[in-house]
């Protein structure tokens, strides 16, 4: 073979081993006889429709897209417009006038309660920062003598707490760093009846959930400390069912919407939940003389006679007025406020 076909023999014969092995790959991927195709399970075959269906539909979701888009253009120029009306949130914030008023949950009696109890001061001490930062007139928010199992309770479940804004959380308590002659103790058991709220002053509520069971202790507390102590107007303008037990929350608020309308009646009816039964004592006393008068006449018996009779009938019941002590004790509150 001479040298000029040698060149030409490699090329054929190159070709010819290519076509081979295509070949031998498509034999091999042809199924062999006596074998069966893999069957596909229920599952792989949803997964094929259901990808079947989003490559469908992708136009269709495109165009949802763009009118989600429009409708959201639509509501914020709505909102834009409703801003003359005075409606918009972020105008009513502006709004805003804070309060002087230093108002602080004194959280020293930790070791008085169970953890239980912790849990649900912990829960009420965050309504009241979620509503102070609501308030048209926020207080300025004291959180004294913070640690043991709160803090802990706090670090576990709540670790965003550190992070929060208007309010002084210390570790200290509050007689450390606030004038003797700038405190009022808020507590239920005092004699004195505040008439209204100066802001210049510090106004103490205590942070202990304790069914009852150490009723009077702020009170003591606040008295052997030669602190001044007062309790919120509430029997001058609500009678209630349950006993006049009102948790931290309640009370925070009821200073919060006082500061805002001036109205002590308007703050009680607008925090006070139904459970409380609470009617204005205007109302109470309308109804009252009326039932009275009615059972004059028609008793036959005057005013005087229907007082005995009553008290007679509440006399005759103390196992009632214990079972309705029993059942309001079980209410989860702090600061009683008559």
């Amino acid at each position: 073979m001479s040298s000029e076909m040698l060149p030409a023999f490699f090329e054929t014969s190159n070709v010819e081993i290519k076509q081979d092995l295509s070949e031998d790959q498509e034999e091999s991927q042809k199924p062999r006889l006596g074998e069966e195709f893999e069957p596909i399970s229920k599952r792989q075959m949803k997964k094929l429709i259901k990808q079947k269906q989003w490559e469908e539909q992708r136009e269709l979701r495109k165009q949802k897209r763009k009118e989600k888009r429009k409708r959201k253009q639509l509501e914020r120029q709505c909102q834009l417009e409703s801003n003359s009306d005075g409606n918009d949130r972020k105008r009513i914030r502006r709004d805003v006038v804070h309060s002087t008023l230093r108002l602080i949950i004194d959280c020293s009696f930790d070791s008085l309660m169970v953890l239980k109890d912790i849990k649900k001061l912990h829960k009420q001490i965050q309504r009241c920062y979620a509503e102070n930062r609501r308030a048209l007139h926020p207080v300025q928010f004291y959180l004294t003598s913070h640690g043991g199992q709160l803090k802990k309770n706090m670090d576990e479940n709540d670790k965003g707490w550190i992070n929060w804004k208007d309010i002084h959380i210390k570790p200290e308590h509050y007689s450390e760093f606030i004038k003797k002659e700038d405190l009022i103790y808020l507590t239920s058991d005092s004699p004195n009846v505040l008439k209204e709220l100066d802001e210049s002053k510090a106004y103490v509520i205590g942070g202990l959930v304790d069914h009852n069971h150490h009723k009077g202790f702020t009170y003591k507390q606040a008295s052997d400390h030669g602190i001044d102590h007062a309790q919120l107007p509430l029997g001058n303008f609500v009678k209630m069912n349950s006993r006049k037990v009102l948790a931290i929350n309640h009370v925070f608020e009821i200073i919060l919407e006082y500061l805002e309308t001036r109205d002590w009646q308007e703050a009680f009816f607008t925090v006070l939940p139904q459970r409380k039964g609470a009617v204005p004592t205007d109302k109470v006393c309308e109804s009252s003389s009326q039932d009275k008068k009615s059972a004059g006449v028609e008793g036959g018996f005057d005013s005087d006679s229907s007082d005995e009779e009553t008290s007679r009938n509440e006399l005759d019941s103390p196992h009632e007025e214990e079972k309705q002590d029993k059942e309001n004790s079980t209410e989860s509150a702090v600061n009683s406020v008559p």
